[in-house]
């Protein structure tokens, strides 16, 4: 245990007994459940109370309040830290409508239930499940990778909304991070772009104890974090001792002093500090025991035998402090928005809707549509179309690529880049940083604003983190991704995907959806911004794709529903062909030639496994009866999954292997994309059904 505790009188000053409240309440938490991490909430729990007690601006009365500061927990596994700070700090629970339960976000008895099923107090903060979470955090570097997103967004509503005499966004971010962020590439990424965007608005406080799970930090990562930093361009301070409050309200008051560029806070602490594993990897995600807890309650002149004890005056105290600065501040704020709305009611109506989660009414008719066309065009190029045409009529629509614009066809044209110089600029330039790109969408998403990225398909591993996020969460983030297929070409096998659809489909959530032609891809984009609660990943094609005749077709708007009948014959059919992408036409074409044969063929357009699946089962049987057993399904990437649709007796046009660099031509013939093989394969299926 060390020697450094303060066992005087004075010790037990208001600040040390909530501070020791925060900490005693982690370890009783974790000890009960027998699970979780007691260390770092044990030793950040100063920093905790200095930030929310004296700094930050919100009100536990109207959590949602839209110029309050944000704070991320980015150490997500420290969340007892935050649910015990939003229990002392009085904040009322609301409902997905922003209204007033009459209950606390998280009360004493939501505390004694850590990590228990249903509770509101998960092993790592999950937004939409407790208020006062602002973004879900476990996997380290994408909280803080979030809050450059947050951090953005307040610059770009600033931007938008800000009008002289009317400062309508102007908060701050906080973003609470450790060493684990640090190693983690994502904080890099993020950390790089804050800086060479000199968002003075974000502040991370970065908890280097020098511990890790496996022992001391000094086995894997001994560099100079500040001087990393300060070579991105931000501005680093130091605070030697976590249980300084003194040296952290001056680091908390020079960030709020700088106008220049981001912040980072390097504070010094000891993991699990004044129990008997103070400054070991024993107290990083393990309970302390009952005889560690007992003698850590002694060491702090705590109650040895009272658990979840919080002292008389210590809640009353700290949410007095948090709500005396905040509710005024949104109190003001609230009327300042009301004049603004006399002033500038289309602005103020603007933002009622992005707060209600609402686009602009009639958005949807600058939707285009395109004429049947046999050459066609490339779906990037028709979504490059799509998006541009809906741009002008939902200001919140702000996004970019991770330097491949040109070739994702997702430049908003006429329309500034997100800069320094410019922060209304709707283009973002993330720069080759796929992770951090996907995690700053998301803080994007969570501050009002409607983003989306753009990358090639075969990238999407690097953001495979944070679209599992955006679902967890619930987020209407738009993924582009275009080359979508071994129709790459000469590229090769690095560049065409094979395994990615099927990862993408696996992701409880996440709408993929795969457009056969232009006017499914308008559909799709309009999907994707109809969402309220659901990420889409789009996936688009670089090669082009005939632009179908609908005269004799079903309509695209059949996208909605994930799969339809796109050409059907009497009666029941003999073979179903299913086809997705820029295998659709190949697919018509097939089944085309299959009733100039004489036989009943039905081709189904399959856009979207993730709607189809939430269809009933009378419509799913419409599609595809169970009665006819003889499918084939066609497209360019892996066969998992496939097997659901086509059954025992059904076959698959797909990729058993990696491509190959050589002309799209060739790729088709070599893999069997060609109206021949599928026409074969549709008679072997009919004559193993029969």
């Amino acid at each position: 245990m060390p020697d450094t505790i303060d066992h005087s009188p004075e010790r037990l000053a208001p600040d040390v007994l909530a501070i020791d409240t925060i900490r005693t309440l982690a370890m009783d938490a974790v000890q009960k459940a027998n699970s979780g991490h007691p260390g770092t909430p044990m030793a950040l729990a100063p920093v905790a109370y200095a930030l929310w007690h004296d700094v930050l601006r919100t009100d536990p009365a109207c959590p949602d309040w839209p110029n309050r500061d944000r704070f991320v927990l980015s150490v997500g596994h420290a969340s007892m830290l935050l649910y015990a700070v939003l229990h002392l700090a009085g904040v009322e629970e609301i409902d997905a409508q922003g209204a007033k339960t009459g209950k606390p976000a998280v009360s004493l008895e939501d505390i004694e239930n850590f990590r228990q099923l249903g509770s509101k107090t998960p092993g790592h903060p999950e937004y939409r499940m407790t208020t006062g979470v602002e973004t879900t955090t476990g996997p380290l570097g994408q909280g803080v990778a979030n809050a450059v997103g947050m951090a953005m967004a307040e610059q770009a509503l600033a931007a938008h909304f800000n009008r002289e005499g009317f400062p309508l966004f102007d908060h701050a971010v906080y973003a609470l991070c450790g060493d684990g962020d640090m190693m983690e590439g994502i904080s890099g990424e993020a950390a790089s772009l804050a800086g060479h965007l000199r968002l003075s608005n974000l502040c991370w406080i970065y908890d280097s104890n020098t511990i890790s799970i496996e022992g001391s930090t000094d086995l894997a990562f001994t560099e100079d974090v500040g001087a990393r930093f300060q070579a991105y361009g931000w501005q680093v301070l130091h605070v030697d001792d976590a249980n300084d409050l003194g040296a952290l309200h001056g680091a908390l008051a020079q960030f709020q002093a700088t106008t220049d560029r981001p912040t980072l806070i390097v504070v010094r602490s000891v993991i699990g500090w004044g129990s008997p594993r103070a400054g070991s990897a024993k107290a990083h995600g393990e309970p302390l025991g009952e005889d560690g807890v007992r003698a850590t309650k002694a060491a702090y002149g705590w109650p040895q035998d009272k658990s979840f004890f919080v002292p008389d005056g210590v809640k009353e105290s700290f949410s007095a402090a948090v709500a005396g600065r905040g509710r005024p501040l949104r109190e003001a704020w609230e009327a300042l928005f009301e004049r603004y709305r006399a002033v500038y009611p289309a602005l103020a109506a603007e933002f009622d809707l992005l707060r209600a989660g609402r686009l602009p009414e009639g958005w949807q008719d600058a939707l285009p549509s395109f004429a049947p066309d046999a050459k066609g065009l490339a779906s990037r190029e028709a979504g490059g179309k799509v998006l541009n045409a809906l741009a002008p009529h939902i200001p919140a629509l702000i996004g970019g690529a991770a330097d491949l614009s040109p070739s994702t066809k997702t430049e908003i044209t006429g329309v500034a880049s997100f800069s320094v110089a410019d922060r209304g600029g709707r283009n973002l330039h993330f720069g080759v940083r796929e992770h951090a790109m996907g995690a700053i969408a998301n803080g994007l998403a969570l501050s009002y604003l409607r983003p989306y990225t753009a990358t090639f398909l075969v990238f999407a591993d690097y953001m495979r983190a944070p679209i599992r996020l955006a679902a967890i969460m619930e987020l209407p983030t738009v993924f582009v991704f275009t080359h979508d297929s071994i129709g790459v070409g000469e590229d090769g096998p690095t560049h065409q995907p094979i395994e990615h659809l099927a990862t993408l489909r696996a992701i409880p959530g996440l709408d993929t959806i795969r457009p056969g032609d232009a006017n499914e891809v308008s559909v799709a984009w309009r999907l994707a911004l109809e969402s309220t609660h659901t990420p889409t990943a789009l996936i688009l094609s670089r090669q082009a794709i005939p632009t179908l005749d609908r005269s004799n077709l079903a309509s695209a708007e059949g996208v909605v529903r994930g799969a339809y009948v796109l050409g059907d014959c009497e009666g029941e059919p003999e073979v179903i062909l299913i086809g997705t992408g820029s295998e659709l036409p190949l697919v018509v074409s097939a089944w085309e030639e299959l009733k100039n044969q004489g036989l009943r063929a039905r081709v189904v357009s399959m856009p979207s496994w993730h709607r189809f699946e939430a269809q009933d089962a009378a419509y799913r049987e419409s599609v595809l009866p169970h009665a006819v057993r003889a499918r084939v399904a066609v497209e360019q990437g892996g066969a998992l999954g496939w097997d659901r649709y086509v059954g025992l007796d059904g076959a698959t046009v797909t990729m058993a292997t990696f491509g190959a660099s050589a002309p799209l031509a060739k790729l088709q013939e070599k893999f069997g994309y060609t109206r021949d093989n599928v026409i074969k394969l549709a008679h072997e299926a009919i004559a193993r059904g029969r």
